[in-house]
């Protein structure tokens, strides 16, 4: 087995792990590596540079008559959203030298391009350069060593760092599965129930449902987000966009634009926390901020995560007492992955857990490495849950990096693929439990919800829920950490038979099992209800793994059988593991499942159905057409005594076939009951 260890990070354009399997053809880690330039190139150049640039940009690139060409700022401003390496040709080639635009030839062009390329730690390859735009658009700028400084990338806001917003209040957090006027966290509560005590909309009238109004984001963005509700007002995001609206008309209260200031990973996001008016989000280029719940001027700004290592924000942060909890996705990009609490004042750092310490040292007791290979991952980029009374914090660490060979990573892989219980003060580990170990399927665990308890949720034992894209839910004993059950919720096949360099068909597949929306619980029959996908998929490990950073490290081919997707929606006796009813869906399920003490439970579906049912025998009893796909959060809640249920509609996300056409501009949809 040959490992290829590269600096360089020109191979790969930047995406997520299922963008670059859009076509089904497959993502194989021992392809040839794109060529960047040659030392000719570069050496033309430089003779070029000298003659006709470094009058205004000095010899080294860097002086202070005109933009630096070189260094970490110049290096960020060239690979952000909308500003690539093939922009910075278009201007070099159309704009430079001012005294003359437009007199560079291509070649020329190229050459000076190549110079600069080099200057700023991108390796040289074996080709030239060439005049192709999505080509040159695909080559990030290497960060060479320099290291986040989370310190120096505050940014606090013009009109100061404290809002002038109002609540929820910490009280108000710890009592939210009690109050269901409001959806104060992404799962509801804290527990993570997804369970609402209202009854006004049931399973008598709910065939009545109207639409009352619905807000566009105006994007085509990735509509993923789980909406917040305080008071009336709702809070949603996409990749960049947040908005504050009345939760009962739509109409807009204020809105904010994030502009990237660095690298772009990931174009997904789950969503906001809130508390004591800041409205704190995570970015794609790895900033926390806050924003202002008043008026949404940004607050504070600081970034904690390291686009340039593969690391970005997705998940939707939890706010505990003044602490910020999130975790960085990019799990595929071999990342070192933690889950860290910061200030809700300003960002900073107050503790962080690493859950790959053994991989992050080159292997260990649980992480054996027979090629001397680097290794990553653990990434947390799904909802965390909390047991408010022993002050346990669970996360879902999801898989290790390189993410098929496991036989180059012999071992647990711990904390991969394990449910972690942190401290939530300290971040110190009380305890964890291994469910995936030694993943070869990149069958992250997702979902660490809901947590139940004795005498408070209609449970004989306490219970957390695990679940992820093994296919498989769990019920975990939290205080004798034992699984009572494993209960499968999509096809199961050749789970145990290892990736090898000849490959193997097996279920599910990468996309499969259960993502970002996890299960709920309705207490009435003590139901387990969870979404989940039907995809299978051809898992082959690569002859040569190769290693660049910031990029994705799969170490092998997946190739996904495009034909055959389907969801489910399965509810399972929480004490007992048995299936009491599914409901087939025609493709995957991928939206948020809510509960209500009025019988209901409501999903969504990637044919643009929103699905109410009956929760105790999963009848459809009203569906309606969003007119787009439904992937993300569906709440409840009450604004002036009425009840509404709202749903994201958009794109979800493009690797599923939808069955409808091509899905319309984000939304937020919400509908009631009609007013007499």
């Amino acid at each position: 087995m040959k490992t290829i260890i590269c600096n360089s990070r020109v191979r790969f354009a930047t995406g997520l792990l299922f963008s670059v399997l859009f076509s089904g053809a497959g993502f194989a880690a021992d392809a040839p590596a794109s060529s960047t330039f040659t030392g000719a190139q570069f050496d033309r150049g430089e003779t070029l540079y000298q003659q006709r640039c470094s009058l205004c940009h000095g010899a080294e690139l860097d002086s202070a008559a005109a933009p630096e060409l070189v260094g970490a700022t110049f290096r960020k401003s060239w690979s952000r959203m909308g500003a690539s390496v093939g922009e910075l040709f278009n201007l070099i080639l159309t704009s430079m030298p001012p005294s003359s635009p437009g007199s560079l030839t291509e070649a020329e062009g190229l050459d000076v391009l190549s110079f600069i390329l080099g200057s700023n730690n991108v390796l040289q390859g074996s080709e030239e350069l060439k005049d192709n735009y999505d080509y040159l658009s695909a080559i990030p700028l290497s960060r060479g060593d320099e290291v986040l400084d989370s310190a120096a990338t505050l940014i606090e806001g013009v009109y100061g760092i404290e809002p002038t917003g109002t609540g929820p209040s910490f009280d108000e957090l710890l009592a939210a599965a009690d109050n269901s006027r409001d959806w104060l966290y992404h799962n509801q509560n804290y527990q993570g129930t997804r369970y609402s005590e209202l009854v006004e909309i049931d399973t008598s009238n709910v065939n009545k449902l109207q639409q009352i109004c619905a807000y566009q984001l105006n994007s085509n963005a990735t509509m993923q987000n789980g909406p917040i509700v305080y008071q009336g007002v709702m809070y949603v995001t996409n990749a960049t966009h947040t908005a504050a609206i009345n939760a009962a008309t739509c109409q807009k209260i204020w809105s904010y634009d994030w502009e990237p200031k660095d690298r772009m990973v990931w174009g997904n996001n789950r969503g906001v926390a809130i508390r004591d008016g800041y409205v704190v989000r995570g970015t794609a280029d790895g900033y926390l901020l806050a924003l202002d719940s008043a008026n949404g001027n940004l607050l504070w700004a600081r970034q904690v995560a390291d686009p340039w290592l593969g690391e970005t924000f997705t998940m939707p942060p939890m706010i505990y007492e003044d602490m910020i909890l999130i975790g960085p996705a990019g799990s595929e990009n071999a990342i070192s992955g933690w889950l860290g609490a910061f200030s809700i004042h300003d960002g900073s750092e107050i503790w962080k857990f690493l859950t790959v310490p053994e991989a992050t040292a080159g292997g260990g007791e649980t992480w054996g490495n027979p090629e001397n290979i680097p290794l990553g991952g653990g990434a947390v980029w799904t909802p965390l849950s909390m047991d408010l009374e022993l002050g346990e914090l669970y996360a879902a660490v999801t898989n290790p990096a390189p993410d098929l060979p496991a036989y180059l990573r012999p071992g647990e892989n711990l904390y991969t693929n394990n449910i972690i219980a942190l401290d939530v003060h300290t971040g110190e580990l009380k305890w964890h439990k291994a469910l995936v170990p030694n993943d070869d399927h990149d069958w992250d665990l997702t979902q660490v919800s809901p947590v139940l308890k004795v005498g408070i949720n209609n449970v004989s034992r306490d219970i957390v829920a695990t679940v992820g894209k093994d296919g498989i839910l769990r019920g975990l004993d939290k205080q004798t950490r034992e699984i009572l059950y494993e209960t499968p919720v999509t096809t199961i096949l050749n789970a145990e038979v290892p990736v090898t360099e000849e490959g193997v068909f097996a279920c599910p597949g990468v996309y499969g099992g259960v993502l970002w929306s996890g299960p709920a619980y309705y207490p009435a029959d003590k139901l387990l209800i969870t979404p989940s996908i039907d995809y299978c998929a051809e898992f082959t490990a690569a002859t040569d793994v190769e290693y660049i950073p910031g990029q994705m490290y799969m170490g092998g081919a997946v190739r996904p059988d495009d034909e055959a997707q389907t969801g489910w929606l399965t509810a399972i006796d929480v004490e007992s593991g048995d299936v009491k009813w599914r409901y087939h869906s025609p493709t995957p399920m991928v939206s948020g499942v809510t509960t209500t003490a009025g019988g209901l439970v409501i999903s969504g579906e990637l044919t643009g159905n929103l699905l109410l049912m009956d929760a105790s025998t999963g009848d459809i009893l009203h569906s309606v057409n969003t007119g787009a796909p439904v992937g993300g959060g569906i709440v409840t809640y009450e604004v002036e005594g009425r009840q509404y249920i709202a749903t994201n509609s958009g794109n979800a996300l493009l690797t599923f076939r939808t069955g409808t056409e091509v899905p319309r501009t984000g939304s937020i949809i919400v509908y009631a009951l009609p007013e007499d």
